[in-house]
């Protein structure tokens, strides 16, 4: 059965940084492409990042491009979002996710993953 676990959420200042992390259990760690998506208090949930199954080609969305960066450590079976510069814009309930697949494509929409963890808060303040 897999397992996602989100951590590495708080509150932090704007400006400031924070590093989450979602640990896998339950899979073949690499043979799965990770992303990150988020929701915010009355909106829809969004994409945020995404890594292929090999740890290479990150994609972000726009509105994180430049601050934030994503990487996967398969020996560890664990992918990381390192946020940086954030702004209160970016509070909203982080979301692994991870999708298994034999390509080496990254994935954006939240309709091709198939697990998903709990979430972990972001709460930037201004």
């Amino acid at each position: 059965q897999v397992q996602l676990v989100e951590s590495g959420g708080g509150l932090v200042q704007a400006g400031g940084s924070l590093r989450l992390s979602c640990a896998a259990s339950g899979l073949t760690f690499s043979s799965y492409a990770m992303g990150w998506f988020r929701q915010a208090p009355g909106k829809e949930r969004e994409f945020v990042a995404a890594i292929s199954r090999s740890g290479i080609n990150p994609y972000f969305a726009d509105s994180v491009k430049g601050r934030f960066t994503i990487s996967k450590d398969n020996a560890k079976t664990t992918v990381y979002l390192e946020m940086n510069s954030l702004k209160p814009e970016d509070t909203a309930v982080y979301y692994c996710a991870a999708h298994h697949t034999p390509y080496y494509n990254t994935y954006t929409r939240d309709r091709q993953y198939e697990n998903w963890g709990q979430g972990t808060q972001v709460t930037v303040s201004s």
